[in-house]
């Protein structure tokens, strides 16, 4: 299946719903992984951004979203809120090393989103950025397997 993402406001929601009818998965997007409490608080939001996140996702199950973008912080409470066939994408992937190194606030590692429940992961920057992305992109297709192996 193709996906787009869409700002997980449930209007935006519904319409992008109503308008993909069935032949794009809606995922929507719950809270950046470049924001932090601070931010969320600058923004004017007063909850607890894992609680933002959870509440957008449930509300996009419940929308009929195929599933939601969010940090590896909030996948384990997510997947242990909706069904299984929800797709969790977790963006923001760094090694352990790397964090805090950039914009990106709540980052996880490959192994991490992957025991949090995520379905899929988004990695640019480490790849992108590396003296030899595709060795990078190759390292980081070993590490997926690697827990899919532990994992069976």
């Amino acid at each position: 299946m193709d996906f787009v993402t869409v700002h997980g406001n449930d209007a935006i929601l519904r319409a992008a719903c109503d308008a993909a009818a069935g032949d794009l998965g809606i995922l929507a997007v719950t809270v950046l992984t470049s924001l932090d409490r601070a931010d969320m608080e600058d923004l004017g939001f007063e909850a607890d951004v894992g609680a933002v996140v959870l509440s957008r996702a449930r509300r996009a199950e419940s929308i009929g979203c195929a599933g939601v973008i969010s940090s590896g912080h909030e996948a384990a409470r997510i997947r242990s809120a909706v069904s299984q066939r929800f797709r969790i994408v977790v963006p923001g992937i760094r090694a352990a090393t790397e964090a805090g190194t950039d914009d990106q606030k709540r980052t996880v590692d490959v192994e991490t989103a992957f025991e949090s429940g995520a379905d899929y992961i988004v990695m640019g920057r480490p790849i992108r950025s590396a003296p030899d992305p595709a060795r990078a992109a190759a390292a980081v297709q070993e590490r997926i397997s690697a827990w899919l192996r532990r994992a069976s």
